[in-house]
């Protein structure tokens, strides 16, 4: 299929081939079986769809991807329904077009039943042998459906503009246990010799990309009133304590955004493959990664702003991510000090620089909101609506928050519009409602430059600079020092007292300063590794912007331990990084596709995708 023919796919959603303006879900009901011998997901999904008043179709259109579909059948009448699937195209995937029953009432309510399996290659699952897990007794499995990856395990009107809730009933293994991202019914019960159902309800509607399920050797530990954690055996004890915190800044979350609506926030710490450090499933957050307190601050807003209240498309993504880090960082502030909130959006103003850096100052898609037709989001994906929309959102309450009327702005804003999706015109019309008698200020704002122009913030608010100016002094401190030959080791002025006191944060800041360098001597480094015994760094966020700093400085015997890190683990935000890192230096280009080549398999396909771009070797396969 060519660009031509394809030039858009749904009317509301450019990454949809759906029509929810015409029919939509209200309710799906799933019953499969997870088979572990194929790696495949097999059964059925019922499907509550309604069409609108006045509107005209004999069609319901979702969509698919590598699916196999074996049978539509209306259930109230029990008679086979006509359907096609159209041709793929890129990462959307297939429109399935189902021919709608003709109706005897006028009743526009119709019960689907779709019979189908997924592809062992489906891209929104990954799957473990037993070997790939801590235990190495069992296999594992899991899925990850946003952006759009849901298409490739359910068919289904996969947007985040249609907002459905769920039940399911799961069959697996009798020895594993699964999760979803809904409240679990009761026990699991024999249905085989070897199998349990688990069954689940999501009462409250959501998008497809937040149905989540998981099934592996998992053990749970109640943290709180409304929190347990979930994780392989041989590391529970450990989650436990690193998670301790959750039901703190749980409360912390409610007092900014107000009432929590999802009964239960429990956490699963997922295998090291998973490609991100956390996505707010609701009911069930996957966490990837335990390295700082600000990971399950985001995942907690997440259930508010991209849970509770929906960005109606990718192309409004900031209305999800820039709201959650906002909310996140006021939940840091909160528990630890404005200091520490101010000094983490200073620390993603210098992602957000490198980012602009990388992709270009004119790139669209540095804009707020892009505009993304025919652009998978995951090639979109970078810390701009996070970091760009953080800044607006800290800009804008600078300008409005006397008298804390921007905090009483935010809880009108999450309660307005609670299970609905939204439109960044939709946030800036209540923002002039709510500050009617601020229109002036309002009025002000450079609209079209925060949200439609490439680049950097038009305005860097005036963050306090108190927690970065220890870090600045001791980078000042190295960088300026000159040793002798003879002097380089004997005669150090560093010592482990000063880098030790510093949270997780600073430490982050002081490599990505020293990133910012032309390059650093190595014979420092060296001297750096051994003072702040950096081979004993277990946080990864703090040991990632160290290898950094390695590979930039052309370190070459510390290229094993940057390959051991991108094996170790699959989070997006340090693996891409490091590649392209390894793929600048010519000395570790090839050992840098060499190692892909040889781990690929063992990625989650947003993974593999993105790294096949950033090592160039779609364009290798073009040339060819």
């Amino acid at each position: 299929m060519s660009e031509k023919k394809v030039r858009k796919l749904g009317i509301i959603d450019p990454c949809s081939y759906s029509n929810p303006e015409k029919v939509r879900i209200k309710h799906l009901a799933l019953f499969l079986d997870i088979n572990f011998e194929k790696n495949i997901l097999q059964g059925k999904v019922h499907l509550t769809c309604e069409k609108k008043e006045n509107v005209t179709t004999s069609h319901l259109v979702l969509d698919c991807k590598d699916l196999k579909i074996s049978k539509v059948v209306h259930l109230s009448t029990n008679k086979n329904l006509n359907f096609e699937i159209g041709e793929s195209y890129q990462s959307f995937g297939s429109a399935l077009t189902i021919t709608l029953p003709v109706k005897e009432t006028n009743e526009n309510v119709y019960e689907i039943s779709i019979e189908y399996e997924t592809s062992p290659e489906a891209s929104a699952l990954q799957w473990l042998s037993a070997k790939q897990t801590l235990g190495k007794l069992e296999p594992f499995m899991f899925s990850q459906c946003q952006a759009i990856h849901c298409r490739s395990i359910i068919p289904c009107q996969d947007t985040p503009s249609v907002k459905f809730p769920y039940t399911a009933e799961i069959s697996a293994p009798k020895q594993l246990m699964v999760l979803m991202s809904g409240i679990k019914n009761g026990d699991p019960q024999l249905v085989e010799t070897n199998k349990l159902k688990w069954k689940f309800t999501q009462k409250i509607p959501i998008p497809s990309y937040l149905i989540a399920i998981v099934a592996g050797r998992l053990k749970g530990k109640i943290l709180g009133s409304k929190s347990s954690v979930y994780s392989e055996p041989e590391i529970l004890k450990e989650c436990a304590f690193e998670f301790s915190e959750t039901d703190k800044m749980l409360r912390a979350a409610i007092k900014i955004c107000g009432p929590y609506v999802w009964d239960k926030y429990d956490l699963l710490v997922l295998p090291p493959s998973f490609p991100f450090g956390g996505m707010e499933n609701p009911c069930l957050t996957f966490a990837g990664d335990r390295s700082l307190a600000n990971v399950i601050a985001h995942e907690i807003a997440h259930s508010w702003t991209g849970n509770l209240v929906t960005n109606e498309n990718f192309e409004h993504f900031w209305l999800n991510e820039g709201f959650t880090t906002f909310i996140e960082r006021k939940i840091i502030g909160a528990l630890y000090g404005e200091p520490q909130r101010h000094f983490y959006a200073i620390l993603g103003l210098e992602s957000l620089k490198e980012t602009v850096t990388t992709l270009g100052e004119s790139n669209p898609l540095t804009c707020l909101v892009p505009q993304l037709k025919l652009t998978d989001p995951d090639d979109a994906f970078s810390c701009v609506p996070y970091e760009k929309g953080h800044t607006f959102l800290f800009y804008l309450e600078t300008l409005l928050n006397e008298d804390g009327k921007f905090s009483a702005f935010l809880q009108s804003y999450l309660d307005k519009f609670k299970f609905l999706t939204v439109k960044t015109n939709d946030f800036k019309n209540h923002l002039y409602e709510f500050f009617d008698n601020r229109t002036s200020i309002l009025d002000s704002i450079d609209w079209n430059t925060w949200l439609y122009c490439p680049g950097m913030p038009p305005v860097i608010p005036d963050y306090d600079r108190s927690l970065l100016i220890v870090v600045e002094n001791l980078i000042e401190k190295w960088w300026n020092w000159v040793p002798t030959e003879e002097c380089l080791f004997n005669c150090c002025p560093f010592t482990i007292a000063e880098f030790e006191p510093l949270i997780s944060a600073q430490k982050c800041m002081f490599f990505s300063k020293l990133l910012e360098k032309e390059s650093f001597d190595i014979q420092k480094l060296k001297l750096m590794h051994k003072v702040y015994h950096m081979e004993e760094v277990q946080n990864s966020e703090v040991k990632f912007a160290w290898l950094r700093v390695c590979v930039k400085s052309k370190w070459q015997d510390r290229i094993p331990d940057v390959l051991k890190f991108l094996n170790d683990q699959g989070r997006m935000k340090f693996v891409r990084p490091l590649y392209r890192d390894l793929y600048n230096w010519e000395y570790s280009r090839e050992i840098a596709i060499d190692n892909f080549n040889k781990n690929r398999k063992y990625m989650m396909f947003v993974l593999a995708n993105q790294l096949e771009k950033d090592l160039h070797l779609n364009e290798v396969k073009t040339n060819n």
